[in-house]
């Protein structure tokens, strides 16, 4: 047995040592966020990752952490600053639990990030994934991190499924939690992290650069394909109540607008209900009223 197969009969530490292998070779070990241990940056990496692909993220992590290096400052720093500086990532309520968050570490304690489980997720934007990730990324916690890409190595690999909506969260996560090592949590989850990246895709996977595929209980039983999902006609994204109210933040990020100006700047589709995204991202925090038919981004 080489460090670069992995079988049946010798998992799961065949699975691990052949995991490791591959990732000392092919990992991306140059991403920042995975150069440091400082859970500030951690956490701003988490929340900027989250339904944002790596190479969208990357020349936004480096100039956020160049404006905003620590908890301190970004909890010190204006709200409009803080979305509109997330300008191009979209889904900018992140923005504000990141922002929240820092404050939260400051307020309640100290600067000290808080690594007592109720108080971790009691961050704003802290779920369970994102805490299992600081944990495991900063402390090396033997914890299992279930992203998408890890997700569907361990459901192919251990339970011979194609996707890992058909099986529990629970069924999931017993299932990477027996393949986690004693030690060296941090790089083991990585790995699998890359894997799933990079060979084990979701669509056209590369079992034959793959250094678990002598092992894997989905390709042994022929590749099975997921179950039929119920086909659900969606929406161009031009036509979502997202699209409508990203058009108007990134209005907003130059300076107040009146109603009537943001009304004419949608499709005419969305201009009937200006009104209701309005009020959904003043719920938010995203948006305030000034006065006279006028919002703004929120001050500081």
């Amino acid at each position: 047995m080489t460090a670069t197969s992995a079988t049946p009969e010798a998992e799961p530490a065949a699975i691990r040592s052949a995991l490791a292998g591959w990732y000392a070779a092919r990992g991306r070990h140059t991403l920042p966020w995975r150069r440091t241990r400082d859970p500030y940056a951690v956490l701003v990496s988490e929340i900027m990752l989250q339904q944002t692909q790596v190479e969208r993220v990357l020349p936004y992590y480096a100039a956020w952490l160049e404006r905003w290096p620590s908890f301190a400052a970004l909890a010190a720093a204006a709200p409009a600053d803080v979305i509109t500086a997330w300008r191009g990532l979209g889904y900018n309520r992140r923005a504000l639990a990141l922002h929240a968050a820092a404050g939260r570490v400051v307020e309640v304690h100290g600067g000290e990030f808080p690594w007592e489980p109720s108080a971790l997720r009691a961050l704003p934007g802290v779920g369970p994934y994102t805490a299992a990730a600081l944990r495991c990324f900063v402390r090396d916690e033997p914890v299992p991190v279930l992203d998408t890409n890890i997700a569907r190595v361990v459901a192919r690999l251990a339970a011979g499924i194609a996707l890992p909506r058909d099986l529990s969260p629970k069924q999931i996560e017993a299932a990477a939690a027996a393949l986690l090592p004693d030690a060296g949590a941090r790089d083991h989850n990585l790995a699998l992290m890359d894997l799933g990246a990079l060979v084990c895709t979701a669509r056209n996977p590369a079992c034959g650069a793959c250094p678990l595929a002598a092992g894997c209980r989905w390709r042994r039983d022929g590749q099975p394909p997921p179950r039929a999902a119920a086909k659900r006609l969606a929406p161009r994204f031009e036509q979502t109540a997202r699209y409508a109210r990203g058009r108007i933040i990134d209005r907003l990020r130059s300076g107040p607008a009146a109603e009537d100006e943001l009304r004419a700047m949608l499709p005419a589709g969305h201009r009937p209900r200006l009104a209701g995204y309005l009020a959904a991202l003043e719920r938010d925090g995203l948006a305030v009223p000034i006065g006279s038919g006028a919002w703004a981004l929120p001050p500081g």
